[in-house]
């Protein structure tokens, strides 16, 4: 029998800030699945930076979303009807169909999931995307050493979290992160084994900044003031991984770069930007390195969760105004 999703449509493209005129949900009709396919309820899914961009209709590493479409992203969920020899009814499964109650996708389209130890939603955050995009910004673009001092910026949220971790597995002598209240801080120090948490509401990162250089790495999330005062605190011959720059995604007009580039000449410095699905061959030295971590406290996360498609646009938006501690999440 047909079944009934809910989707979030791309109505129109932002101009800034997004606001809910720029979305729509739809109802749509799915079929039960041919062979080959399975029909996943979606259980959770994943609010994500990157996605701003994809709103643009611009060039970029990834397609922009379609308008009068439905947005994707990660999510996962329960299969609940199957044409598939390979997927039962009642797996859980990870895939790209999110922003929707329902997906009908094809099998291979689908990872099965091992819900034993952690939930689903893990697989989102510190087991999914994010904390693979810590681990490649730490060993193969900054290539952090034993006994360095790592700058995170966005350290509270689900991708600078685990770098601060990951980076003191990796031998790391000092973390250091930003993030932008007093409890985000005391989380990152009390519970998650950062050396040192800066809230950059307090004052002026730069000035804050300075009294823990020289850094070796540093991995950038938010760009802006954040990069400037990083080139500033940099050891000579530091490396900084380009993740992100989330201060300008909802900039109306284009933001100027750092004031002091010049000193990435006079440092040596090695800046290099990535994507994380340029490494995909990454993922499974990760997920047995990942596993150990989770098994023995090392690699902890946090979730905000928000309940219901109806918010996930409040969620997405909460996501670029710093609501969320560790991963930002819609319960479906």
């Amino acid at each position: 029998m047909p079944t009934t999703a809910r989707e979030i449509h791309l109505a129109s493209r932002p101009n800034g800030w997004p606001t809910p005129d720029n979305f729509r949900t739809v109802d749509v009709e799915l079929p039960d699945p041919e062979p080959g396919q399975v029909l996943v309820r979606n259980t959770f899914m994943s609010v994500d930076p990157y996605m701003r961009g994809r709103m643009n209709d611009v060039k970029s590493y990834v397609p922009p979303f379609a308008l009068d479409a439905p947005l994707d992203g990660g999510a996962v969920g329960e299969v609940v009807a199957s044409g598939s020899d390979d997927l039962a009814v009642g797996d859980t499964v990870l895939h790209q169909a999110g922003w929707r109650t329902h997906a009908l996708l094809p099998a291979k389209a689908v990872r099965r999931l091992d819900v034993g130890q952690v939930p689903a939603s893990a697989y989102l955050g510190a087991l999914g995307m994010p904390g693979l995009t810590a681990y490649v910004g730490l060993t193969r673009i900054a290539e952090v050493r034993e006994g360095d001092t790592v700058f995170v910026s966005g350290a509270a949220g689900a991708v600078g979290s685990a770098v601060g971790q990951i980076a003191r597995q990796l031998g790391a002598a000092k973390v250091i992160g930003s993030a932008g209240t007093a409890e985000k801080c005391a989380w990152l120090t009390d519970d998650l084994g950062f050396g040192v948490a800066l809230n950059y509401k307090d004052a002026p990162i730069g000035r804050q900044l300075r009294e823990h250089s020289p850094v070796d790495v540093y991995f950038d999330n938010v760009g802006g003031d954040h990069l400037e005062a990083a080139i500033f605190a940099m050891a000579d011959f530091g490396r900084i991984a380009a993740c992100g720059a989330i201060a300008d995604y909802n900039a109306d007009a284009p933001v100027p770069g750092p004031r002091n580039m010049m000193m990435i000449v006079s440092k040596r410095l090695t800046l290099r930007g990535f994507i994380v699905t340029d490494h995909a061959d990454a993922a499974s030295e990760f997920y047995g390195r990942a596993g150990a971590w989770v098994a023995d406290g090392s690699l902890k996360w946090q979730e905000t969760v928000v309940d219901g498609l109806d918010h996930a646009v409040d969620a997405f938006l909460g996501l670029h105004r710093g609501d969320n501690t560790g991963k930002m999440l819609v319960r479906l």
